[in-house]
């Protein structure tokens, strides 16, 4: 599977060392035994999980800025975990309200040694930590509208929403508040997908 994913990668153009690679292919196997018993993705096949959950959630790599991130709505972990994985040096929390989700990913960071990531069973509206964020990571987790009202306490004064989505989103653009700025809307281009893969990058108006 690592011959796989390696070929993934270098196709979308993403240098990861073999050694994280490793650890990327375990999260897959861990996907897909605990996926059995807690349906924690509908992706079954591993080797989908590799292109549909892991390159997916890779392909942002280029664009994040900072140090301090929080994925809002992480579910199994997606893309907190890879990005953490290829992050060593970055903090990351992963939130979600249930708790198998939780278990799932902590389980994943004792097995894999992962020590930067902090999992945290919340409803985003109730999680307000002491220290803010760089960046707000969402996927496949709500409208723009609703990702910026629900999360518009967790960045810094500079901080940025990074709202990974699927076609482009132009009528949630059409209706952003005022107050917002779209710094870019990026075209992800992620192998083995065939489908469009779009990041919008949110920042907070001065």
């Amino acid at each position: 599977m690592q011959t796989k994913l390696n070929g993934l990668l270098t196709e979308a153009g993403l240098t990861i060392p073999a050694s994280q690679q490793q650890q990327l292919v375990r999260l897959v196997e861990l996907l897909a035994k605990w996926n059995k018993a807690y349906n924690l993705t509908s992706v079954r096949d591993p080797e989908q999980m590799l292109s549909r959950h892991i390159v997916d959630s890779l392909v942002v790599l280029p664009f994040l800025s900072g140090h301090r991130f929080i994925d809002v709505g992480t579910g199994p972990g997606l893309p907190g975990l890879p990005l953490a994985i290829v992050q060593p040096e970055k903090e990351f929390v992963l939130l979600d309200s249930l708790g198998k989700r939780i278990r799932f990913i902590r389980q994943v960071c004792h097995e894999l040694g992962i020590n930067n990531v902090n999992a945290v069973q919340s409803r985003v509206e109730n999680y307000d930590p002491e220290t803010k964020f760089d960046g707000v990571i969402s996927r496949a987790f709500a409208s723009l509208n609703d990702m910026l009202n629900w999360c518009r306490h967790l960045p810094t004064a500079d901080g940025q929403f990074y709202a990974l989505k699927g076609v482009y989103p132009q009528a949630e653009l059409d209706t952003l508040p005022a107050h917002y700025n779209v710094e870019k809307v990026v075209e992800l281009k992620v192998p083995g997908v065939d489908a469009e893969r779009h990041l919008v990058i949110i920042s907070t108006r001065g």
